[in-house]
């Protein structure tokens, strides 16, 4: 299994002949207005372009998984990853709640039902309850699901999604023992209330949990999350975690092999 990270939640998971592209914000840089306007310069998003190479990538992708996209989540559906997807005809999976609002955008949606494993492009997957914040700014929030996915002669492969670390997350690290998790360790946070999703200490608390190894993203594309790859690398270094918590850059591939276990990584240019 290879894992590209594109920019901010948007990756392309490969697993045998399927090429996933999750959660695609596609504008270029500075096209989305700003998400924190209490601050002395504000910045428009994405603050960076997607990774050189991208456009051949996406032209290999065979299907879209959404986690949410409603009430304004657009770094995990954006016009122009809308756009995209409508042209091309992608089959697009999402919950059954979201599936109205994306028909509704033209996209081919392929719905998904909650607490259920269920078959998923010749493998299974299981949705995974996310809790976007709490509070009145939970209360506004679009929480979505994760996923839980598992194709046969691969690593199985847990989404985590837009969420805090909650009893729900522990719980499948736990029991579910995913060999590769993908978190959100942005510490975003607005204008007011807490954090929204992970952050750096969280990050470090799902290392320790994982059975597997933990891919952190959603850093340093968005205004609104401040956690910078540099900050939680040296956290985890000066935690002993290096091996367990792999912070790829933008345009890079990780590429993990279900029989031991272990991952390699290609260069951030070469196409997957």
């Amino acid at each position: 299994m290879k894992l590209t990270q594109l920019r901010n939640a948007t990756l392309i998971v490969e697993a045998g002949p399927h090429r996933v592209l999750v959660d695609p914000m596609l504008a270029p840089a500075g096209a989305i207005p700003a998400l924190k306007y209490a601050t002395a310069r504000r910045r428009r998003n994405p603050l960076v372009d997607l990774p050189p190479g991208t456009d051949q990538r996406l032209n290999t992708v065979t299907h879209a998984l959404i986690t949410h996209c409603q009430k304004g989540h657009f770094d995990h559906l954006d016009r122009a990853g809308a756009k995209w997807l409508r042209q091309r005809g992608i089959a697009v999976f999402c919950m059954e709640g979201d599936a109205d609002f994306l028909s509704g955008k033209g996209l081919t949606v392929r719905p998904l039902r909650e607490n259920t494993r269920q078959p998923f492009l010749g493998g299974w997957v299981t949705p995974v309850p996310c809790l976007h914040g709490r509070g009145l700014v939970g209360r506004m929030m679009a929480h979505g699901h994760g996923y839980h996915l598992e194709w046969p002669d691969e690593p199985s492969l847990y989404l985590a999604g837009d969420t805090l670390l909650t009893d729900t997350v522990r719980q499948h690290l736990r029991e579910r023992r995913p060999a590769v998790t993908v978190i959100p360790a942005g510490g975003a946070r607005f204008d007011l209330g807490g954090d929204i999703i992970m952050g750096r200490e969280a990050a470090l608390q799902v290392a320790r949990l994982s059975a597997g190894r933990v891919v952190a993203n959603h850093l340093e594309a968005l205004d609104h999350c401040p956690v910078s790859r540099a900050e939680l690398r040296d956290a985890r270094d000066r935690a002993g975690l290096r091996q367990q918590l792999l912070i790829p850059e933008d345009g890079e591939t990780l590429v993990f092999e279900a029989e031991s276990g272990t991952f390699g990584e290609t260069d951030g240019e070469a196409l997957a």
